[in-house]
């Protein structure tokens, strides 16, 4: 399987989708943004529902593409958010552990 940061090094977004997630990305609550998109109770580690929201998202930007009337900017958006929050907690938690 390919390494999950590969993958998010491997999309390509508008810029102005990428900048508004940074921007959400700053208050990012993983608790609050996890429960809300992916209806968790408990939350699994970064790395697998980095995954499902990388999944998600690709849907969303399939929508966005073919114009799709259903599509929905504000939740693209959100979900752009907690990939940039979990692919940061994912490298942080990798850079803690290289570190012990």
């Amino acid at each position: 399987m390919q390494d999950i940061l590969s993958m998010l090094k491997q999309l390509h977004r508008p810029r102005l989708l990428v900048r508004a997630a940074r921007l959400g990305a700053q208050e990012y609550n993983r608790d609050r943004h996890l429960k809300r998109l992916l209806r968790y109770h408990t939350l699994p580690r970064a790395s697998s529902v980095l995954i499902q929201l990388i999944e998600a998202e690709r849907i969303l930007d399939d929508q966005r593409r073919s114009e799709d009337a259903g599509y929905s900017l504000p939740k693209h958006i959100d979900f752009l958010i907690a990939i940039m929050g979990e692919a940061r907690l994912m490298s942080c938690s990798r850079s803690d552990a290289s570190q012990e």
